[in-house]
Order: C-alpha cells, then structure tokens, then sequence
C-alpha cells in the first residue's frame, strides 16, 4: 500500500514508469475498503496497482487491447490474485463488458511509456524502426500500409483534423509522392519526408520537432483512438453505480474537447456554444468535479516530463 506522496511519485513503485497524476487520480477515486473499480486503459500497471493499493479489498477489473499490456498483467494477477482481472478489449468496445456497478472508473489515453520507448512498435520517430504504430499489433492496418493505400481524404483527416498540422497540404503531397519508394516504411524516413515538408520553424523560438503532429494524426487514424473515446465515455458511465466517479485523462486538445464535452453532457451543461437545448432538454445524469481541467503539479513534471499535457477531466453520476 502507498504510504506517502513520495510513494506515490517513486518511480521505483512502477518498474521506472511513473503512471500520469496518479496522486490526483487517487484522490479522486479516493478508493474505499472494497471498492469495484475499472481501469479502462491498464498499460503498463501503475494505475491499477496503485489502486489495488489504495485500500483493503478495493478489485479491479482492467481492460487493454495491447498483447504486450496483457503479458504485463500476469504480474499484477500473480501479487493481487483474484482482486485483479485483465479483459483482453478496447475500450471503445465497453459496451460488450457485461460487468457493471462499478465505484470508480478511470482512462487514460495516452500512449504508454512501454509502447513509446519500444522502438520496433513504431510510435516514436526517435529511434529508426517500421512504420507500425497500431495499439494491438495483430488487428488492423499498420501505418506504413495505410500511408501507402489509403485516399487523400483519410491522409487528410489525419494530418489535417487529427495531427492539427498546419501545413498538411504539404505533408499530405509528400506522402502521396513517396509512395512506392520505400520511404514511409521506416520512422526514420517518414520523420525526415514530414520535416522536409512542414519546415524549420520560428528561428529562436523553442519548437517540438517538425514530425511530432504528423506521426500524432497518424497514429490515431490508426488506432480509431477518438472514435474509441466517443463510444467509451458513455458506456463507461452507465456502468457507474450512483455516487461513482468517471475519470478520464488527456493528453491533446481533441481528446479533451470530447471529454469535456461527454462532462458537460451528463452534467445537464451546454456542451458548447454552439448548443442551443433548453435547459429542460438537458438531462442531469451528474456532476462535473471541477469545471477546469486537473494539470500535473511541478514535482511531477520534474520527475515525468511527459506528463506535461496531460489534462483529467472527471465527473460524478448522481
């Protein structure tokens, strides 16, 4: 069990990866003596350990359609027993879990720090590896495939709506030139066509590398990851009981907007300006937990970097 803050924030409790505003997350969960929670994306563990450890019998049932993730877990079952069950799914398809009556649920959507320092997955254009970057290597397309076969106006939702990269007309005829050449089969090759296409930026200004959005909007064209967070949200919240708490963590302004907008939704609010419901068109299903988003605090981004952009959203069913 996690004695302190300083236990909370040791990366040696989750074998050198520290899981993303896990203190906040704890706090908001704020498990009791067996409570029945979900951990709707269990990546590398810490989470779910972590909340397996928060309180005398608290179980949890954890979901990840990454076969690697599953592996990890065989550890988590064999400290935890039967207080812990991995189901083998995307989150999006939550629907199909016939478990409900949980006391909390949480979701973080970011990459894990497993996945992303794998190199051979293909996330990250850090290392030179195959153009992958699927969450389940054994489903779907992998990236380099899709690059080379899908339509313009696929590259188009990937770069342009999903990657929010400003110079996707570029990047998206380079792609389209490339293909056959071998050049988007590799990160390495990918990474350098992308820069080559969006340009240096503002000399003296400190910029994130000119690949970074792309490989973003690809990697959830991939994955259908906001098509997953559409169908996940409200399934995971009919499966609260009343007085549960729905925790979810972003990590880009897209994944945000739906979380938020979900919040809203349950909470009876306008979901944005644009909505013009009555007030007796909303239905109250619950309430938001903070009107703002929760951020990481600075001792955390010290230790985790990573966690800088992410942003929790929470609320609670009535």
């Amino acid at each position: 069990m996690l004695s302190s803050i300083d236990d909370v924030l040791n990366p040696a409790n989750y074998g050198g990866h520290v899981p993303v505003l896990l203190r906040e997350t704890l706090e908001l969960l704020s498990p009791r003596a067996g409570a029945k929670l979900l951990d709707g994306t269990f990546g590398g563990g810490g989470h779910t350990r972590a909340l397996l450890g928060a309180a005398e019998g608290v179980t949890v049932v954890a979901l990840d359609r990454d076969p690697e993730a599953v592996e990890r877990a065989a550890e988590v079952e064999a400290e935890f027993g039967q207080r812990f069950r991995l189901v083998s799914m995307n989150f999006g398809d939550l629907c199909d879990l016939e478990e409900s009556g949980f006391d909390g649920i949480l979701f973080d959507f970011g990459l894990s720090s497993f996945q992303l320092d794998t190199a051979e997955r293909g996330f990250s254009f850090r290392e030179d590896a195959p153009v992958d970057m699927r969450m389940n290597p054994n489903a779907g397309i992998s990236a380099a495939e899709f690059l080379e076969t899908a339509d313009e106006e696929a590259l188009v939702r990937a770069v342009r709506n999903y990657g929010e990269e400003k110079r996707w007309r570029k990047v998206v005829q380079s792609i389209l030139s490339a293909r056959g050449t071998g050049r988007l089969q590799r990160t390495s090759s990918l990474s350098e066509l992308i820069a080559d296409a969006v340009g240096p930026g503002p000399r003296g200004r400190k910029t994130i590398h000119p690949a970074t959005r792309s490989f973003q909007g690809i990697r959830v064209e991939v994955n259908d990851e906001l098509n997953a967070i559409e169908r996940g949200l409200p399934a995971a919240f009919e499966r609260l009981q009343s007085g549960g708490t729905l925790a979810a963590i972003s990590f880009h302004s897209l994944e945000d907007r739906i979380v938020k907008r979900f919040c809203r939704r349950m909470a009876g609010r306008p979901e944005h300006a644009g909505d013009s419901r009555t007030q007796d068109e909303r239905q109250v299903l619950g309430k938001m937990i903070s009107t703002r988003p929760i951020v990481p605090a600075e001792d955390e981004i010290a230790i985790n970097p990573r966690s800088r952009s992410a942003r929790m959203r929470a609320i609670r069913k009535l």
